[in-house]
């Protein structure tokens, strides 16, 4: 399986606007990061988790032109602002784009975008079947995905462990029975959004200690602001199993 980061930044994005700071400024690729999002290839199913503002330019950065499906993990717009640009899809397979999320996060969707969903709708709008996760596993294409409930401060959101990746962002808790879910990963994805701690994320320890705990083969850091610091310093701190992502790596798991 092919894993794909498609953006591994914060809701601002990086450099984030009008700031100045070094991180910002830098002039290394890897700290200039789009709105988090990632892309699982198998075969010929590939798998996107979240469209977030930045998706249309991750998908031209990225040549794709199919897809087999859209994972969504929560409502916030960093993950959603870019649902409308699905339809490109729609015009070249000529059929639907099947969307899976809870319930919750649907009925944002509707209020959302009212006119993708709407009875009598306008010609050339987004084509998008929804379907409700609930607890169990999901075949998607080649895809069996896993939900992992989590919380982002007091929401309840969800991560997704398809085959041995796990991808958790926007995370704060890792409930018991979650975390029983995530043992014996080739690669775990987590969110570590800065060096101080912070109410509605895990900051870089709080990270550490669940790779440390979970021991996966490989541990990669994503939802990354520019209070985490240069990339290069950040990678340079850790061991070599364990770093921040950054927009463009791809990984063959």
């Amino acid at each position: 399986m092919q894993v794909t980061f498609l953006g591994t930044g914060t809701s601002q994005g990086i450099p984030v606007i009008g700031c100045n700071c070094e991180i910002c400024s830098s002039g290394d690729p890897r700290d200039k990061r789009l709105r988090t999002a990632l892309m699982l290839e198998k075969g010929k199913d590939r798998l996107v988790i979240d469209t977030g503002p930045d998706f249309r330019q991750q998908m031209l950065a990225n040549n794709v032109k199919s897809l087999s499906g859209v994972l969504l993990t929560h409502e916030h717009n960093d993950h959603i602002a870019g649902l409308d640009d699905l339809r490109s899809f729609n015009f070249m397979s000529k059929k639907a784009v099947d969307i899976w999320a809870e319930n919750r996060v649907i009925n944002v969707l509707k209020r959302q975008y009212p006119y993708v969903f709407a009875d009598k709708k306008y010609p050339g709008t987004p084509e998008l079947v929804l379907h409700e996760i609930n607890q169990g596993k999901i075949r998607i294409g080649a895809f069996e995905v896993e939900p992992i409930r989590l919380y982002h401060y007091k929401l309840p959101v969800l991560g997704f462990r398809i085959d041995d990746v796990a991808f958790l962002t926007d995370v704060s808790e890792i409930p018991p029975e979650s975390i029983q879910k995530l043992t014996g990963l080739k690669l775990l994805i987590i969110d570590a959004l800065r060096i101080r701690e912070h109410i509605s994320h895990f900051n870089l320890k709080q990270a550490l200690d669940v790779a440390n705990k979970l021991k996966p083969e490989q541990t990669r850091f994503i939802h990354i602001s520019h209070h985490l610091g240069l990339h290069a310093t950040v990678n340079s701190k850790l061991p070599a199993h364990i770093g921040p992502a950054y927009d463009g790596l791809s990984m063959s798991i």
